[in-house]
């Protein structure tokens, strides 16, 4: 029973303890396409939580399974009893010690985290997996983790000092201590071990016995990497580090085809390259297709980027134009770092990227097989003609200098038949792999994805040899139980897409399925990282750091109500819990390697929660602001606003938390105060549109870009009628009123849009809506125009000749892009248009917080407050002389709000 499993956690003192359907949606699935949802999810905050833990299992008979950040593809961190969530806690950098190049780490530990602690004494720790800005140490040892550059600092066993691990039976085995049992059965098999295991680099299925041997140092640490939490669990780590690089270069080189590509490495290894990675023309195409930036890359379908360092930059631009000769293939050689790591984001977001690259969803049922890089060209070949034969399309790509290749391939796994050919195919690739040579994994672990495979490339006595270390270890069966030794099958357990719960929203994206679209979510958690310089997602992950408010949290939480059996219905309190803090940035629609929109999802969330039902205070007004501030006179409310009491009042109807102020209007509103006000025949150059923000409360912004156009000598037109985009209404989830609302505006609009006279919108959320959601809402090919023909500010300039900017030299720009122009507009024309004036600009990540509703909404001041935190409010207070530009209406409240700044909006920044 769980109530007795939770009673004894509590008896042995483990806090952190939760058993909700919550947190069982949210850790029944990692990057896998395994479902194994957990009796108890427990986030220990030290090592004695662990011990108690396991005291616990043992008790109860109980299994565990340890689990770090939950990117694991191979679905090594799902189990069906208690999961072990360190990275919540137990995340601590304990200690970098620069004179003997070594690190020591708990097992949550995040490798970026631990990658700046080393960088700041001018080291590094080698392996650095796609997802190093979210993965944990402790997982990379569980899976004996590699990356892109593990062809120059090895794999993390490689890397591995000394573990300190917990047994099953709660004995702590310290660094270097080793176990005598595990040391005298491998002495007892030294020809088994010597012939089987260790073979390449990236073998890394199954037990790593040949760590064990003699002539290997007899490292029982280095033996536990990649045991996948099935022998031991980690309580810390002692990690090696080496000098970072001072210089890198970046040779591109195109080739043909993949498997062209692949036939180059072996030639290419000749050189000293820290990395030899495989990308696809189709990984690339999708980034373009969904708005992404791409550098410019040399002619072919499939490209290797080969990395080399160098003590200065111009001995690291010889390496790499060397490398570029020896090819004797079109290349480029990249120096510029920004431009490398541009390249290099593009290869880490490869396993998103992929699952959009085909018709149907793809998926990662046979993902990380390694073949000696001799053998690479041969058998991307060989596997093309089998995928070919079997019906299925996949997109290659990885660590070809290893001979690692990753593949999403559009498996059909919702039906018994699909099942059934998802069988035969992935038994035929590994039967594939072991002829030539290679290992069922290369660097993700076998979990449960290819366990029962490893028959195919190790004989009856190791696979027996396993299994007696299992015994001898783990005599229970309690770690990590089906992994391994004696394995699940690798089709049971299967996540599922289920059907689809009928929307109002037409998702136009995923075929009208929300299962679909919720299924998007891969798992492999871009969200826990952080916006970076340049992104958003997820603000409220990083303000909280907890899964449940991470986007593919909340992701996990509405695949379990399409499933029903965890999360049952729109009304469960799951979904409820984890959607409350989500902004509705839309960050994760540009972000997400998969093109989550949560935004979109939350919407329909909230719909279909308070279809029929009282809603809660603040959708009736803040929801339904523009209304109410079309029937409010100006000057009367802004009087009464300044009356501390009725204030207080108000936002207390409102639903507003006390300590906002609430937004003081427009004296003129645009419309109704512009003498250009006109109909679509009247002739004009441009027309501006007057949003309900724009028109009501930031009037003076509508003023300033109809300024700065007369001034460029365009004759502008002021859209007359009221034309409301219906955000409010959308992101409260009032969508049947949002429709008609926003069919009203496509109805206004379209006219205008339809004359071929440029149509201008300010307010950023506003044209994003009619960019991106109209067309979710309306079934009206009108919708479709109106989104192809609204242009923001910087848009439209950028057309005009260059002599209309005003001269900003000298100007610093402290820039907050609004979170919906990031996302469907893209914020790079505004920057160029800054930079050709002369500006010097600063663009902050993340986001401002306030996000329309949600940030004066009771219950979310302190997350609003924590998200401007992350970086516009230090940003901000860095430079108190530069100018703040922020367009959105929502970010400019902000600032007032929290830092007395007033922001400018472009217009008046091009007004000025």
């Amino acid at each position: 029973m769980v109530s007795d499993l939770l009673d004894a956690l509590g008896r042995h003192g483990v806090g952190d303890v939760d058993a909700s359907p919550l947190a069982q949606a949210l850790y029944a699935t990692d990057a896998s396409l395994y479902r194994v949802p957990p009796q108890v999810v427990v986030r220990p905050r030290d090592a004695d939580e662990v011990l108690a833990t396991l005291a616990v299992a043992r008790e109860t008979g109980t299994p565990v399974t340890m689990r770090g950040a939950g990117t694991s593809i191979a679905g090594n961190a799902v189990g069906p009893g208690i999961v072990v969530d360190t990275r919540r806690w137990m995340h601590d950098v304990v200690g970098v010690d620069a004179e003997r190049r070594t690190a020591v780490v708990q097992p949550g530990a995040v490798h970026a985290t631990l990658q700046r602690a080393a960088t700041a004494q001018g080291l590094r720790f080698g392996p650095d997996p796609s997802t190093h800005t979210r993965c944990t140490v402790g997982g990379m040892v569980g899976n004996n983790a590699c990356g892109s550059r593990a062809l120059g600092y090895g794999r993390t066993s490689d890397n591995v000092v000394g573990l300190r691990v917990a047994l099953a039976d709660g004995t702590v085995v310290e660094p270097g201590a080793g176990h005598a049992g595990v040391t005298d059965l491998v002495a007892a098999h030294l020809g088994l071990v010597r012939t089987e295991f260790g073979r390449f680099t990236r073998q890394v299925s199954g037990y790593s016995f040949e760590q064990l041997l003699p002539e290997r140092g007899t490292s029982f640490d280095r033996f536990l990497v990649g045991t996948e939490g099935t022998l031991a669990v980690v309580l810390e780590a002692e990690v090696r580090l080496v000098e970072d690089a001072p210089a890198r270069a970046l040779a591109v080189l195109g080739y043909a085809s993949m498997a062209d590509a692949g036939d180059a490495v072996p030639a290419l290894l000749s050189h000293p390259l820290v990395a030899c990675e495989g990308l696809g023309r189709r990984i690339v195409d999708v980034l373009v297709a969904h708005g992404g930036s791409v550098p410019e890359l040399p002619a072919g379908d499939g490209w290797l980027f080969a990395e080399v360092t160098a003590s200065t930059a111009s001995e690291a631009e010889a390496l790499a134009a060397a490398v570029a000769r020896d090819a004797g293939v079109p290349h480029r050689v990249v120096t510029d770092p920004g431009e490398q790591a541009t390249l290099w984001r593009i290869r880490e977001d490869g396993a998103g990227l992929a699952a959009r690259s085909l018709a149907r969803q793809a998926k990662s049922g046979w993902e990380d097989a390694a073949v000696p890089p001799a053998q690479l060209g041969a058998y991307l070949r060989d596997f093309d003609a089998l995928l070919a034969s079997s019906g299925l399309d996949g997109v290659p790509y990885g660590h070809f200098g290893d001979g690692c290749v990753h593949i999403r391939i559009d498996f059909e796994t919702d039906d018994a038949a699909g099942r059934a050919r998802f069988r035969t195919f992935v038994e035929d690739s590994a039967d594939l792999v072991a002829r030539y040579g290679g290992s069922m994994s290369g660097e993700h672990g076998d979990g449960r994805a290819r366990s029962e495979l490893l028959p195919k490339m190790y004989s009856a006595d190791a696979i027996d040899l396993m299994g007696q270390a299992k015994r001898l270890l783990d005599p229970g069966n309690l770690l990590n139980p089906g992994v391994l030794v004696d394995p699940a099958p690798f089709d049971a357990s299967l996540r599922v897409v289920g059907r689809s719960p009928v929307t109002s929203l037409r998702l136009v994206h995923d075929g009208g399925s929300f299962a679909g679209a919720v299924h998007r979510c891969t798992g492999v958690g871009k969200c826990l990282a952080g916006p970076g310089p340049t992104g958003v997602m997820c603000p409220s992950y990083t303000a909280t750091q907890d899964e449940k408010d991470s986007t593919r949290g909340r992701a996990r939480v509405l695949q379990e109500l399409v499933d029903g059996t965890v999360v049952r219905g729109w009304d469960d309190p799951a979904v409820e819990q984890a959607l409350d803090l989500c902004l509705s940035c839309k960050g994760c629609a540009r972000d997400c390697p998969t093109g989550i929109d949560m935004a979109t999802y939350k919407a329909e969330a909230l719909h279909q929660r308070y279809r029929g039902r009282r809603r809660p205070r603040s959708h009736y007004t803040l929801g339904r602001l523009p209304q109410w501030a079309r029937l409010t006179p100006p000057r009367l409310a802004n009087a009464a606003l300044r009356v501390p009491v009725l204030a207080r009042l108000a936002k207390a109807a409102a639903g507003v938390d006390q300590r906002r102020s609430l937004p003081r209007f427009s004296p003129r509103p645009l419309r109704t105060s512009y003498e250009r006000v006109a109909a679509a025949t009247t002739s004009y150059d441009v027309w501006l549109w007057a949003d309900s923000f724009t028109d009501r409360f930031a009037a003076d912004s509508g003023r300033a870009a109809i300024a700065f156009l007369e001034a460029a000598g365009l004759r502008v037109g002021v859209i007359g009628e009221q034309a409301c985009c219906g955000l409010t209404w959308i992101s409260t989830g009032q969508l049947d009123a949002a429709r008609r609302i926003v069919g009203d505006a496509v109805a206004t609009l379209h006219p205008y849009v339809a004359s071929g006279v440029p149509v201008v919108g300010l307010e950023p959320s506003c044209l994003a809506t009619l960019r991106s959601d109209a067309v979710e809402l309306l079934d009206d090919p009108r919708a479709a125009v109106v989104a192809a023909g609204m242009r923001s500010l910087a848009e439209f300039v950028s057309t005009l000749d260059r002599a209309v900017l005003p001269d900003l030299t000298g100007v610093t720009v402290i820039a907050q892009p609004h979170c919906h122009h990031h996302a469907v507009i893209g914020w790079e024309v505004d920057e160029a248009l800054l930079a050709a004036a002369g500006a010097t600009v600063t663009r902050v990540g993340g986001c401002c917080g306030l996000a329309g509703n949600f940030g004066v909404e009771q219950g979310h001041y302190e997350v609003s407050v924590a998200v401007a935190e992350h970086a516009l409010l230090p940003a901000v207070r860095a430079d108190p002389e530069a100018v703040v530009l922020a367009d959105g209406f929502s970010c400019r409240t902000q600032l007032d709000d929290l830092a007395g700044v007033r922001a400018l909006h472009l217009a008046e920044l091009l007004a000025r």
